[in-house]
């Protein structure tokens, strides 16, 4: 129905608006929801039981304040260093494992993450409930997989990159492993085992790893499950890697490459200055003739 010539129509509009605020709504879950498997799914769950971090599945019950959350959410650090009783709580029962801060996320993601939760929560089929990492025995096959995963001599099926280039183990002779990152010798521990270990592999939430596999995501049952058994054998040993070896190679190799450099400038400049002299010496021109 039009009124007046201005073709404006109320019913038109307030039809327009509802189905503008449902599709609104509806994108909204789907980025809640494709944020918290890319940078929340490695540490939680919602309904699955506890990993690195607590089940989220009714979390907006055990703490209703919700902007306590939507704080906690944008910035862990400033609950957990600020003497919060509740934070610290959270902080004692992940054995010291701290939530990392999550690029991006503002008050209005933080409180569309706390939507999804909920609903989420009020699933009887919670789609979150993390992943399922195989439960079967490590094989020596595994460790060994694991092993040429970890130090780069079996390449990563998507191309993202290995775990020597930031981290040094136990167990990893020659020049070792890079010292970006911390030693992951006892990381199969620190992270909570198979269960919890598994989905952090599949996503990543800390700041440097989260980007760098975001598009290159490890295989579940062929990689992950491999450097499952890699890391629990290398908790297995104990202590930390030896990285003063691994330094002292690494000075070895690199004088004896400038001492090769070296030599072969000399033999190359050797040449070069007989060629020049000679001539000069004898008084011989271009064609070699006095």
């Amino acid at each position: 129905m039009r009124r007046g010539g201005s073709g404006f129509s109320w019913p038109a509009a307030f039809f327009a608006f509802v189905f503008l605020f449902f599709v609104s709504a509806d994108g909204q879950a789907e980025d809640a929801a494709a944020f918290f498997k890319q940078n929340c799914a490695g540490c939680h769950t919602i309904g699955g039981g506890r990993l690195v971090g607590p089940d989220l599945k009714n979390v907006t019950q055990r703490q209703p304040d919700r902007k306590w959350l939507v704080d906690f959410i944008r910035d862990p650090d400033a609950k957990l260093n600020g003497g919060d009783p509740y934070a610290a709580k959270l902080l004692n029962e992940a054995r010291g494992v701290r939530m990392p801060q999550i690029p991006g996320i503002d008050t209005t993601l933080a409180g569309q993450l706390l939507a999804f939760i909920e609903a989420e929560s009020g699933s009887p089929d919670p789609g979150a409930k993390g992943a399922q990492v195989s439960d079967r025995p490590f094989t020596a096959q595994d460790i060994a997989l694991g092993r040429a995963i970890f130090v780069g001599e079996t390449r990563l099926v998507n191309g993202g990159p290995h775990c020597i280039s930031c981290h040094s183990i136990v167990g990893v002779e020659g020049l070792g492993g890079g010292r970006l990152a911390p030693d992951l010798t006892k990381v199969f521990e620190r992270l909570g085992g198979r269960k919890g270990l598994g989905p952090w592999l599949e996503a990543p939430p800390t700041a440097t790893m989260a980007p760098a596999f975001k598009k290159y995501p490890l295989k579940r049952d062929e990689e992950i499950l491999p450097l499952l058994a890699f890391f629990e054998h290398a908790a297995r040993q104990g202590g930390v890697a030896d990285t003063s070896t691994s330094t002292f190679n690494f000075l070895l190799i690199g004088l004896g490459g400038t001492v090769v450099l070296l030599i072969l400038f000399d033999l190359l400049w050797l040449k070069r200055f007989r060629a020049v002299r000679k001539p000069m010496i004898l008084g011989l021109d271009a064609r070699g003739q006095k």
